[in-house]
Formats: structure tokens, C-alpha cells, sequence
């Protein structure tokens, strides 16, 4: 990922720059792409191999995470669960050694399977105090509940797109989507974040 273009357009004419949009009470930024894998597997042996490689334990319960200082593992269903790392530093090594460490010991042994998604998701940041507003204005999820739960997961609509939810911590949210989507999703939420 070295040449990263964003699949939504820049605000501005630095091409280096990462789109950033601030209304009265929300921040909204596009985050530099950082790695995204998609784990699938059921047995003990995986979960060990991925809990000893990534040194984190996958979350088994439905809409929960798990971290660590460098990796985060959101729940997907019982076998099927997105992993991402929490920065963009020393992205070129250490996402190839985490990704081939994956692939050697989940994928090449048929413990179950590893696929980079890094590039099929974009993901966009948005913290404040009207997150949840903004949010349930184009959304059919009901978030009383999940916006109190630091580090719950929803895979849910909003404004006719798939997108997942995960709770960062209160009033901060990361919302992946489809990079196909991206475009269209970001102007709706600043449209939206205007308005509020």
C-alpha cells in the first residue's frame, strides 16, 4: 500500500493530505488505509494459531471486540472475524510479517483461511458529540444500548449502504465501507453532520 489513493475525493489540492471534515459538533476523517484482514476458521488449532501469532484472543461473543497495543479483531459471526491494526506506523513490515505469519500457519496448514481486505474497505473516523445522531438519522440500528458498550460491533445500514460500526469509545466510532461506496457514503454524513 505504499501509493495509496483515496477513493474519495480530496478536499483539498495536497495530495499527501487525508480528508478531514469538521462541522459544529463532529470531526469526520478518512484514515490512512491500514492493514484489514479477514480470518475465517472454527477449530481449537486456529483460534491458538491466531491468538499465538497475534498474541490477542478473537472475541467468540456476537457484536464484541478485542485489542491489544497494536491490533484489534472485531466479531463477525462464530467463524468469520475482521482484524485491522490501530496506527499507520511501520506499515510496510509489519503488515507484510503479520499477514505471511497468517497465511503460513492458518491458510498453508488448512486451519481455515486469511484474506487481505485492506483495499476493499475504507475507513472513516467520526467522533463527537452528535455521533449518534448522525448516525440514527440514516440508519434503522437502534443504538441506545451499543453507543454506552466500548468495543461493540454492528454490521448495519446506513443511508442504503453496508457499513460495520465499531465502537471506538464513547462519542468515537469507526465506520468501514465498501471502497465502491465511499464516495457516496462521505458525502451523505457531512451533508448530514451540516444539518445537525
Amino acid at each position: 500500500m505504499p501509493d495509496w489513493n483515496s477513493a474519495i475525493k480530496k478536499i483539498d489540492n495536497d495530495a499527501a493530505s487525508v480528508n478531514t471534515k469538521h462541522h459544529s459538533e463532529l470531526f469526520i476523517s478518512e484514515v490512512e488505509p491500514i492493514i484489514k484482514l479477514n480470518l475465517r476458521g472454527k477449530s481449537r488449532d486456529f483460534l491458538s494459531m491466531v491468538g499465538k501469532i497475534l498474541n490477542i484472543i478473537l472475541p467468540t461473543e456476537a457484536n464484541t471486540s478485542t485489542n491489544n497495543e497494536y491490533i484489534t479483531a472485531l466479531w463477525f459471526s462464530p467463524d468469520e472475524w475482521l482484524i485491522f491494526k490501530n496506527n499507520v506506523t511501520n506499515r510496510d513490515t509489519e503488515e507484510i510479517k503479520i499477514e505471511e505469519n497468517l497465511f503460513k500457519n492458518i491458510s498453508q496448514k488448512k486451519l481455515g483461511s486469511v484474506t487481505n481486505v485492506s483495499d476493499q474497505f475504507v475507513l472513516i473516523n467520526i467522533q463527537g458529540k452528535n455521533v449518534y445522531e448522525l448516525l440514527s438519522s440514516g440508519c434503522p440500528f437502534n443504538f441506545n444500548d451499543f453507543k454506552n458498550k466500548k468495543g461493540a460491533v454492528t454490521q448495519t445500514i446506513l443511508n442504503h449502504t453496508d457499513v460495520i460500526i465499531y465502537n471506538e469509545e464513547i462519542n468515537k466510532i469507526n465506520l468501514f465501507v465498501r471502497r465502491s461506496f465511499s464516495e457516496h457514503l462521505w458525502s451523505w454524513i457531512n451533508d448530514c453532520a451540516s444539518r445537525l
